[in-house]
């Protein structure tokens, strides 16, 4: 069984930044891909951004520019630095997770994150 346990969500004011952090409790290097979620009240859980165990990145358009998955093998962890943000990004966002040879999706607790106008 795997942990994931996010950090960094808070409140910020509009164009600010925040870095989100997804620590897993196994080793990163065998991960197929890694992936952002959030979720607004009244709406359904969306895809912010993913990374291959490639490096390879794909983002919601509605945060292309403005948001950046990244991961550091050495400390078990992924990323999501955004920057720019707006009170529509106001959401939980979650921490998702699979890795090689398991077939089981992994998910963080949820960190929330606020931005005010």
């Amino acid at each position: 069984q795997v942990q994931l346990v996010e950090s960094g969500g808070g409140l910020v004011q509009a164009g600010g930044s925040l870095r989100l952090s997804c620590a897993a409790s196994r080793s990163t290097f065998s991960i197929n891909r890694a992936a952002w979620y959030r979720q607004a009240p009244g709406k359904q859980r969306e895809l912010v951004a993913e990374i291959s165990g490639g490096g390879s990145t794909n983002y919601a358009d509605s945060v292309k520019g403005r948001f950046r998955i990244s991961g550091d093998n050495d400390k078990n962890t992924v990323y999501l630095q955004m920057n720019s943000l707006k009170p529509e990004d106001t959401a939980v966002y979650y921490c998702n997770a699979r890795f090689l040879f398991d077939p089981t999706d992994y998910w963080g607790q949820g960190t929330q994150v606020t931005v005010s106008s």
